[in-house]
């Protein structure tokens, strides 16, 4: 997969909903009402992210929060994978 230039990367933050980026990851905050239902969105972020073959970074803290961190390791930055993957995630609220 081909890196995205700053101008892609821009364009995409565009079509995203609280995704910001530095330029070689993109980083959402979720917050749940209780640490079940961050558990559960947890695991389904997880279950979409292997159907899509892309492993994100996920941090579960302060017992509801969920911090994702994308970016493509294998190609050193941000690619049009990791954006795919952020709007299925944004779909799973």
């Amino acid at each position: 997969m081909d890196l995205l230039s700053i101008e892609e990367i821009n364009e995409w933050l565009e079509k995203t909903d609280g995704w910001s980026s530095d330029n070689k990851s993109i980083v959402k905050e979720f917050q749940k009402k209780d640490f079940t239902e961050a558990l559960s969105f947890l695991l389904k972020i997880g279950i979409e992210a292997e159907k899509k073959d892309h492993h994100p970074d996920l941090l579960l803290y302060s017992w509801n929060k969920i911090r994702v961190t994308l970016s493509t390791h294998s190609a050193g930055g941000l690619t049009e994978h990791d954006f795919r993957l952020a709007e299925i995630i944004d779909k799973l609220q």
